[in-house]
């Protein structure tokens, strides 16, 4: 058997569930037919995240994503967040998974049912980035201190294709939603470069560049430079991974 043929029923797991790692964009209408609307889903380390937006008017329409696998053919998965329903909270839901002709079919795990959907992968670059996963802010410069932050319901989380990315603020207890935004970005010698395509809380941010200087080590981020509304920011992103 080759050695990396999956054995047991984990890495049976995260093999399948490693295959749709990446950005995919929604091939069918995302909302009743508007050509300008975009619905982009990000696959890293266990987790999803669908947002659907308006880049060219700048309009932000919602978004919802959580934790996820995906094993022969069956997908499950746990909402975290979702301005759609937030009903659906912390409800777990389950649906269909299959790669036909470079396509992503799946049902379940949509915005509010068990609704069939087609996604193409839209990751463009050519290698691997090396921030491309989840990540949850473990620590933030405050007066000159590196405040640490603990694991809770209350998270922020940054999750990153190769090429894309989107971050979210949410409560996974009680369903409440503080914020998201996201677009493109590029990680190369030091510098970390967001292209925003959609922000939440201010359209004005929408078609915005940022560059940030950035160390990944130790399964740490090291993220610092000058946040959309010119303040000066120090971070640290620990990754969660499945792998």
């Amino acid at each position: 058997m080759p050695t990396d043929t999956p054995t047991t029923t984990a890495e049976l797991v995260i093999s399948q569930a490693t295959s749709m790692e990446g950005a995919w964009r929604l091939e069918d209408d995302a909302a009743g037919g508007k050509a300008d609307v975009t619905a982009v889903k990000i696959v890293q380390d266990g987790y999803f995240t669908v947002t659907v937006y308006d880049q060219q008017a700048r309009k932000f329409i919602g978004t919802y994503g959580g934790t996820f696998s995906n094993i022969n053919g069956r997908l499950t998965g746990k909402y975290e967040f979702n301005t759609f329903d937030s009903t659906l909270v912390g409800k777990s839901v389950s649906g269909t998974s299959a790669l036909q002709n470079g396509k992503w079919r799946t049902t379940g795990l949509g915005r509010s049912g068990d609704v069939a959907e087609t996604w193409v992968k839209i990751d463009e670059q050519r290698s691997s980035s090396p921030l491309a996963g989840t990540w949850r802010i473990s620590g933030r410069e405050r007066n000159g201190q590196m405040s640490t932050m603990q694991p809770g319901p209350r998270k922020t989380l940054k999750i990153l294709s190769d090429s894309r990315f989107q971050w979210i603020a949410f409560n996974s207890e009680t369903g409440e939603f503080s914020g998201t935004g996201g677009g493109t970005y590029t990680a190369q010698n030091g510098k970390y470069t967001e292209n925003i395509e959609f922000f939440s809380r201010d359209q004005e941010r929408v078609g915005m560049q940022l560059t940030f200087d950035y160390e990944a080590k130790d399964g740490k981020w090291h993220h610092s430079g000058k946040s959309s509304t010119g303040n000066k920011i120090n971070e640290i992103w620990e990754r969660i991974s499945s792998k």
